[in-house]
C-alpha cells in the first residue's frame, strides 16, 4: 500500500471566521491561524514514554511548568496512577479596574501493572527539567521444577 498526498481544493467560504472555526473543530491547520494553537478544544494529557529493559520499566511523562509537590501518584487494583492538579489566580487592582484570572490544568494517566510483574513496593519517582520518571523495577521471574512422578 502506497500513502498518496492529495490536494485540497475546496473552495473558502465568504467568511473567514467560520472557516477558521470548522477547521480548529477538526484540527485543520488553517492559513487564517497565523501561528495559533491547532486547536484549543485538545485534551490536556501529558506525553509519556514507556521503555523496558531487563530489571525495570520506566515511564517519562513530558510535563514541564509543575513542581514536584504537583504530582499524586498512587497504585490502586493494579494500576499506577499519576495525576497532577495545579490551581493559579492572578488578582490586580487599580483604580477603579479590578482584574482576576483562573487558571486550572489537571490530568490523570493510568498504567495497568500487574503486582506479579513488578516490584510496588520499591516504585520511585523523580521530576527534572520538566520530565517525570518513574521506575517500576520488576520482579524476578523464578521458574519453579517439580518432578512429578507417574503413579
Amino acid at each position: 500500500m502506497t500513502l498518496m498526498k492529495v490536494a485540497n481544493n475546496r473552495k473558502e467560504s465568504q467568511v473567514p471566521a467560520f472557516d477558521n472555526l470548522f477547521e480548529r473543530l477538526f484540527d485543520m491547520p488553517s492559513a487564517l491561524d497565523l501561528g495559533a494553537p491547532l486547536s484549543s478544544f485538545k485534551a490536556s494529557q501529558p506525553a509519556v514514554n514507556i521503555r523496558e529493559n531487563d530489571k525495570n520499566f520506566l515511564l517519562e511523562l513530558a510535563v514541564p511548568g509543575l513542581k514536584k509537590e504537583d504530582f499524586n501518584i498512587s497504585y490502586e487494583n493494579e494500576h499506577l496512577v499519576i495525576a497532577s492538579e495545579k490551581k493559579t489566580e492572578e488578582k490586580e487592582e487599580n483604580d477603579q479596574v479590578t482584574r482576576r484570572e483562573f487558571h486550572y490544568a489537571s490530568f490523570k494517566r493510568s498504567f495497568f501493572l500487574p503486582e506479579e510483574k513488578a516490584d510496588i513496593d520499591n516504585i520511585n519517582a523523580h521530576y527534572k527539567d520538566g520530565i517525570l520518571s518513574v521506575t517500576i523495577p520488576k520482579k524476578e521471574i523464578q521458574n519453579k521444577v517439580k518432578q512429578i512422578t507417574v503413579g
